[in-house]
């Protein structure tokens, strides 16, 4: 399993934002985190990329115990909250540049993620100086230059357009074919289920349906649908 969490329970100041969750994903699966505001999503997307800490019960992901060491995997992964996580004084290519170096990724990985985001005319201009659409766009093509194994989305459709959704949803169904793996907390259920092999209900701090084997029948793969068409 690329990630494994056996009874996570994080505090948010005095309050568990996550209350004894139990989570197992599989290399190249697409699982969709579904629920209502305040249930824990997002702190569960956080506690994965090792920026929450664990209270008590166990996590590994990407092979490194969460508990011990919350920073060696950060490398292999990329997430995407609300911020961008971007330099407001460097331009679209520096950023992707940056992000691609630090991640050790291939040469070609940030005019490749440039390309696939349709930020090359933006290319020489400061992140300060772009629009809350594109800024999203370059935030999700630093995401993909960082070539991760892990991939982990709060929301990332929000702030795009329509070219940018489809964009991302395309770029999203691929991800398995190239080895990746990705979890995604969305409101936008249509969208995302039919990107989605597994869905888990995050609810008061508990999944559903998070240990393979008991996922909601919502989300299927193609495959699944073709066989049973």
């Amino acid at each position: 399993m690329i990630v494994s969490v056996r009874s996570a329970v994080c505090v948010l100041g005095r309050f568990p934002a996550l209350a004894g969750a139990d989570l197992d994903i599989a290399v190249g699966e697409i699982v969709l985190l579904s629920g209502p505001n305040g249930a824990g999503k997002t702190t569960l997307l956080r506690m994965l990329a090792g920026l929450v800490p664990i209270r008590s019960g166990t996590a590994s992901v990407l092979g490194s115990n969460l508990v011990a060491d919350r920073r060696s995997h950060r490398r292999r992964l990329s997430f995407i909250g609300h911020d961008t996580f971007c330099y407001d004084d460097l331009t679209v290519a520096e950023n992707l540049r940056f992000a691609a170096r630090a991640a050790h990724a291939s040469r070609d990985a940030a005019s490749n993620a440039a390309e696939q985001f349709g930020l090359g005319p933006l290319a020489g201009i400061a992140h300060a100086k772009l629009s809350a659409g594109q800024r999203r766009r370059l935030a999700l093509a630093v995401a993909f230059a960082r070539e991760p194994e892990l991939l982990l989305l709060d929301e990332p459709h929000a702030g795009l357009d329509a070219e940018g959704r489809d964009l991302l949803d395309n770029l999203l169904r691929s991800a398995p074919r190239l080895g990746q793996t990705v979890l995604v907390a969305s409101h936008e259920l249509d969208r995302t289920r039919t990107i989605a092999t597994r869905e888990v209900r995050v609810v008061q701090g508990l999944l559903e349906g998070g240990l393979v084997g008991s996922g909601s029948t919502a989300a299927r793969s193609d495959s699944e649908a073709a066989a049973i068409s």
